[in-house]
C-alpha cells in the first residue's frame, strides 16, 4: 500500500523549516544550510549527491538512508525546485542539482505556471503539475506503482499535505539552530488535532530526530 511521508525534514529549534530571502546565493534561504550540519556529512547524502565514497555512519545516517526506502515519486514544491518566481523565463532551469539529481524516480513540481517535463540523468524526471496538491498526489501515486510517495518539501507544501490530512508519516529532524525568520513548519497546524502522535524519537550530536505518524482510523 502506498504511504505518503516527509522524511529528513530538518527545522531549527525555533521551528522554521527554511531562511528567509531565498535567491542562487541562499537555495535554503539566509542561514537555511545551517540547518543541515546534520545530514550533509552522512554517507547516505555523500553518495546520493555527490556521488562520493564514505561519509558518515551511526544515528544520522540510519535516518537519512530509510528515507530513500521503498521511495517510488517525489513531490516538491517550486521553490524546492529554484529560485524562479511567475512565469518561466526560458527552459534553461532545471533545478539546484546538475545533470543527476538525487531523486531518481519521477518527481512532480507543485506550480502555477506549466512547463514540459524534464528527463535527468539517474532516472529523475521532472513533471510540472499546475492542479494543487490533489493532483500531484494521484499522478505520483500512480507513478509509484506501489512504493511510497515523499513529500521533499518546502514548508509551504508541508503544511498544505499536513492541513489536507494527506502525509501518513513525518520525519523531523530538529537542528541545535536559531534562524530568527524564515518558513515556519508547523505554524497553523494542531497536529494533535489531526490524529499525529510521536512513535519514535532519537537523539545524535548534531540532531533530534522525531517520527510522527497518523492514525490510520482517525477519520473513521
Amino acid at each position: 500500500m502506498t504511504r505518503v511521508r516527509v522524511e529528513s525534514f530538518t527545522i531549527s529549534i525555533d521551528g522554521y523549516g527554511a531562511g528567509p530571502d531565498q535567491d542562487l546565493d541562499n537555495p535554503l534561504g539566509i542561514g537555511g544550510m545551517e540547518l543541515h550540519q546534520w545530514l550533509f556529512p552522512t554517507r547516505t547524502l555523500q553518495r546520493s549527491l555527490f556521488g562520493n565514497d564514505g561519509g558518515t555512519t551511526g544515528i544520522d545516517d540510519d535516518f537519512a538512508a530509510r528515507g530513500f526506502n521503498n521511495v517510488g515519486a517525489w513531490i516538491l514544491g517550486r521553490n524546492m525546485f529554484g529560485p524562479i518566481r511567475g512565469e518561466w523565463p526560458d527552459m534553461n532551469w532545471k533545478g539546484w542539482w546538475g545533470d543527476s539529481p538525487p531523486y531518481h524516480v519521477p518527481t512532480f513540481i507543485l506550480t502555477h505556471y506549466a512547463r514540459p517535463p524534464i528527463e535527468m540523468d539517474g532516472g529523475t524526471t521532472f513533471y510540472f503539475v499546475t492542479g494543487g496538491i490533489h493532483e500531484a498526489l494521484d499522478r505520483a501515486r500512480e507513478a509509484a506503482n506501489g512504493k511510497d510517495v515523499r513529500i521533499g518539501g518546502g514548508p509551504d507544501t508541508i503544511r498544505q499535505y499536513l492541513s489536507a490530512g494527506l502525509i501518513d508519516e513525518l520525519h523531523i529532524a530538529i537542528s541545535p539552530v536559531l534562524l530568527g525568520r524564515g518558513e515556519p513548519l508547523f505554524q497553523g497546524i494542531d497536529l494533535r488535532t489531526l490524529g499525529y502522535a510521536c512513535v519514535e524519537s532519537a537523539a545524535s550530536e548534531k540532531a533530534t530526530h522525531v517520527v510522527l505518524r497518523r492514525d490510520p482510523h482517525e477519520d473513521e
